[in-house]
């Protein structure tokens, strides 16, 4: 009888343990995408805010990184006497949020499948994307970061590059001659576009290879589709996240202690509700 209650024993924790394995099983393919709504965006920044709240932990760390990073940028940029680069850097740097938000998006899903919050499952889960279509879409978002602040610096050149130069750190009045007015115009622009593509590649797609076992063009394309099939809610969407983003960068980046947090985890929250998790689309379908 022992050794029959052992075998019923280990045969049960089998099962539990296949159980729990398909659980956390990652579903094949993009999914259906339901269509926005205001009340949608609403719930994103509600959930937000309360998944910072109940795990603050998580988001401060994250969030310091981020700030730290952002110091370290300016701080080269001082050392290395080119302080016209700061500008630059302020413009795109917002344009990397979604690596800070990764481990945040991991946090959320955690508490919305009421599983446990600690450090080693969340950065494992991190790490584990190391190997898999994650950093595939991080490193072309970087290729168009690193195009962009080269194109900010040709932009600088054409514009100023015959002008007496001052220290823009002391000084900003070479921003305020015909010429620097037209390249702060000019540059705006182009940055804008770059933020808007970024944002397109990337809302929708980062949250999805955490979810899903899915390539990184499926994701890109898949979220690329969704912004061009709801451009009005999507891009205000955007335009918000950038309004935050940009506020929370004036007071020395100190402001992303609260902002990196709150729109990471909405973010997640933001996909989460757009999800329709019975269904993957087919392959080559576009979201609606």
């Amino acid at each position: 009888m022992g050794e029959e209650a052992m075998a019923d024993q280990k045969a049960d924790q089998q099962v539990h343990e296949k159980a729990h394995e398909k659980a956390h099983e990652k579903d094949l393919g993009a999914p259906g995408l339901q269509a926005v709504t205001p009340d949608i965006l609403r719930r994103s920044l509600l959930r937000g805010w309360s998944d910072f709240r109940a795990a603050p932990i998580f988001g401060l760390v994250f969030a310091v990184i981020y700030i730290l990073i952002g110091w370290a940028m300016a701080w080269v940029t001082g050392a290395t006497g080119t302080s016209y680069w700061l500008i630059l850097a302020a413009i795109g740097f917002p344009l990397v949020g979604p690596f800070a938000a990764v481990g945040l998006y991991e946090v959320s899903r955690r508490i919305e499948a009421g599983e446990p919050l600690a450090w080693p499952p969340v950065l494992g889960v991190i790490w584990g994307e190391a190997g898999r279509q994650l950093p595939w879409l991080c490193a072309l978002i970087v290729v168009v970061f690193l195009f962009w602040f080269f194109l900010g610096h040709m932009i600088f050149a054409l514009f100023l590059g015959l002008s007496p130069m001052t220290n823009v750190s002391s000084s900003l009045d070479v921003f305020l001659t015909p010429s620097g007015l037209k390249m702060l115009v000019f540059g705006s622009i182009v940055g804008g576009g770059f933020a808007v593509l970024l944002f397109t590649m990337a809302v929708l797609s980062l949250p999805m290879l955490l979810d899903r076992e899915v390539d990184f063009m499926t994701a890109m394309v898949a979220s690329i589709g969704y912004v061009i099939a709801h451009p009005v809610p999507m891009l205000a969407w955007g335009g918000l996240l950038a309004g935050l983003t940009f506020v929370a960068l004036l007071p020395g980046f100190l402001g992303l202690v609260v902002v990196l947090p709150l729109l990471g985890h909405a973010s997640w929250h933001l996909y989460d509700q757009l999800a329709l998790r019975e269904a993957a689309l087919p392959e080559g379908a576009m979201p609606v």
